[in-house]
């Protein structure tokens, strides 16, 4: 056993690439050591901004013997009359390595053929590492990769050293003339230029001494623990961002918190243009006092604590400048009015297919007043949503947006209040950009909760019409998170609409010569959703077959859909419900041959179908009724009361009776009974325990 050490040295790579290339070293790296039969105790990748590392312990020292079956010739091929080996017998033979005395036979069931067995004994490690080492390092994807010098290679960025030790044996192979060693780098500033590491045991420990801390946890909670005690030290707290945190983490090898002051005057303008410049543009964490906002920040250096007085001063100065323009930026859009700036928006093309911003706001307008109606809001509420529409987007011509485009919206939101608009209007624009992502939070009123759904649906319908649509990872407009959006705000307020409703009318207000066909566009718009209402049934946790079963059925009403996956899920675990699942799917099969679905009650001869048929009246009104009421837990409760006469019809009565009007009446009892559970659940797509 051996402990073996990878380590890739770059120039400064961005933080972003990092995570996922770690991931994919590890997997590159597991699925390579169990394919070349290398045993290894554990696996683990290590990031800084200059290296990216495998360490490996407890790796075997040599590849595991391999003895495998494979199959030749046919056994009749294989032999003549006589018994002598034939050419194919033979060639097979050779090679595999073995004598043809050494093949034996075996029945595949498929017919009798011959197979060798064939062995082959493992290597030392050692001579494997050299090629595998190379096709780690050259085998890692990144999402802009550049050429450097006269290379062909493209990479992250340009790759300076590399470090490959199997203890403390150097792996030797190279990579566009780089030649793997011993000798690794320290910190750019604090370290040397050639630092050697003795032994792969070692190399975090000689890293850390020349101010280098590979091992990213250790990294990232010295980063957290070194900013609570900083935020603490003023009475103040940290709500610490994990995407920022992750791109700090990424952007230093040695960390060290320091707190800075900014002037309290910025305090008088909206927190989030303070919070936005820090986070954003300087990559600072902004300092708490409960939910506001403190004259200070924290940021995170790459280097030790000496001379934190000057970076400080640094860091406070470049600030400084940042709130100076925002401050500027926002005093001077507070002295235009938002629906000032609408008239601008003719200016600002949407798409090329689908016009300007203006002609969008407009479609919206439509929209908003009528799902209004589709969710029978009151006229207080249709006339809130009318203003919101008509500024959602005016705040995206303001200075302040232009300089800091993350804060559309919540700009919005504050240019609308203090200019004197209805509160309700105020927050439904910056509610229009809600959900963000599939676990964001969705709107909290209803004129913002009207506003995203058809800002949404203008947008995937319009992109669905000018043929740009998502295929594979492209999705320029995000359209599969603008309908998960629309999906969860739906579920989430418990909203009963029509999904059609909402596709259709957001059709209606497009021109006719750029909808084309209307249902041909409906139904396309309609299928894009499908996928997204499964997405979230299994995120809600619903097994798939449930999901199968609901979703077969019918997803127009997304809130109802979710209630039978739930009645569902619930009944599916009761007692009955097995034998309920295997009369229904002998009845769905049989009810496939129904040429009429109609019972007439002349052709019931039998006393268990007459049975049937009486019960089945009584459940259908029932299941109608207990349906009318969402109550579809109780509905499939109340099918299931069926069971035994549907049992005993199956028991007593001969469907396929030789007399046609008999056996078509019979096929149509039995297609009734398979529709009881049309409106709630496709029972077949169940699969039984």
């Amino acid at each position: 056993m051996a402990d073996l050490l990878l380590e890739i040295g770059l120039e400064e790579v961005p933080a972003k690439f990092m995570p996922p290339a770690l991931a994919e070293l590890k997997e590159i790296a597991t699925k390579q050591f169990t394919e070349q039969r290398i045993g290894f105790e554990e696996i683990a990748t290590y990031g800084t901004p200059r290296r990216i590392t495998l360490m490996v312990k407890g790796l075997a020292d040599k590849q595991l013997d391999l003895e495998e079956e494979v199959k030749g010739p046919a056994a009749k091929a294989a032999f003549d009359a006589d018994g002598n080996p034939t050419k194919a017998a033979q060639g097979f033979a050779r090679g595999q390595g073995v004598d043809v005395a050494d093949l034996h036979e075996v029945d595949t069931g498929n017919g009798v053929y011959m197979f060798a067995t064939k062995k082959v004994a493992g290597v030392p490690t050692v001579e494997v590492l050299p090629s595998l080492l190379s096709q780690f390092v050259t085998g890692l994807h990144f999402p802009k990769p550049m050429r450097w010098g006269h290379t062909e290679m493209r990479y992250a960025r340009p790759i300076r050293w590399i470090v490959a030790l199997l203890d403390n044996q150097v792996v030797p192979f190279a990579v566009e003339n780089i030649h793997s060693g011993n000798v690794s780098r320290g910190h750019r500033y604090l370290g040397v230029e050639n630092l050697v590491i003795p032994s792969a045991a070692e190399y975090m420990a000689t890293l850390e001494k020349d101010f280098v801390i590979v091992d990213q946890e250790k990294r990232q909670a010295m980063i957290i623990s070194q900013i609570n005690e900083l935020a603490a030290s003023v009475e103040g707290n940290v709500d610490i961002d994990a995407d920022l945190l992750e791109e700090v983490l990424y952007l230093v090898e040695y960390p060290t918190a320091l707190m800075g002051d900014f002037n309290p005057a910025y305090l008088v303008i909206p927190e989030e243009l303070v919070i936005t410049p820090m986070k954003e543009h300087q990559r600072y964490f902004p300092v708490m006092k409960g939910h506001h906002l403190k004259p200070k920040f924290i940021t995170v250096r790459n280097g030790n604590a000496e001379h934190l007085e000057v970076v400080q001063k640094g860091n406070e100065k470049v600030l400084e400048a940042r709130l100076a323009d925002a401050k500027f930026f926002y005093d001077e859009d507070l002295k235009v009015k938002l629906e000032d700036n609408v008239e601008k928006l003719k200016t600002i093309v949407f798409q090329e297919k689908l016009g300007t911003l203006y002609e969008k706001m407009l479609r919206v307008q439509k929209g908003t007043a009528e799902i209004s109606d589709l969710l029978q809001l009151g006229e207080e509420a249709k006339a809130r949503l009318q203003r919101s529409s008509f500024l959602a987007k005016a705040d995206l011509v303001s200075q302040v947006v232009y300089e800091f485009p993350e804060l559309q919206g919540i700009m919005g939101e504050k240019y609308a209040f203090a200019q004197g608009e209805h509160p309700l209007v105020a927050k439904a624009i910056a509610e229009q950009y809600m959900p963000k992502n599939a676990d964001g939070e969705i709107p909290l009123t209803f004129e913002g909760l009207v506003l995203s759904m058809a800002d949404k649906m203008d947008t995937i319908v319009g992109c669905f019409a000018a043929g740009i649509e998502p295929t594979g990872s492209q999705d320029p407009y995000a359209l599969r998170r603008q309908a998960a959006g629309i999906c969860s705000m739906i579920l989430g307020r418990g909203v009963l609409v029509s999904l059609k409703a909402l596709i259709n009318q957001a059709i209606e207000n497009y021109p006719a010569e750029i909808v084309g066909n209307k249902e041909e566009l409906l139904n396309r718009v309609y299928s894009f959703f499908e996928q997204r209402i499964r997405n979230v049934l299994n995120d809600k946790g619903y097994r798939y077959d449930v999901i199968e079963a609901v979703v077969t059925c019918g997803y127009d009403n997304l809130t109802e859909t979710l209630l039978r996956a739930d009645a569902l899920s619930t009944v599916k675990e009761t007692e009955a419900f097995d034998k309920v699942l295997t009369a229904f799917t002998r009845a769905n099969n049989l009810a496939k041959k129904a040429v009429v679905t109609e019972v007439d009650e002349k052709y019931l001869v039998e006393d268990a179908e007459k049975q049937l048929w009486k019960h089945l009246l009584v459940t259908e009104t029932a299941v109608f009724l207990l349906c009318n009421d969402k109550a579809y837990d109780e509905a499939l409760t109340r099918i299931a009361t069926l069971e035994n006469v549907i049992s005993q019809f199956f028991d007593s009565v001969m469907v396929m009776d030789e007399n046609e009007q008999i056996r078509n009446n019979r096929l149509a009892l039995l297609y009734r009974v398979s529709q009881l559970t049309s409106n709630i659940a496709d029972l077949t797509k169940i699969v039984q325990a």
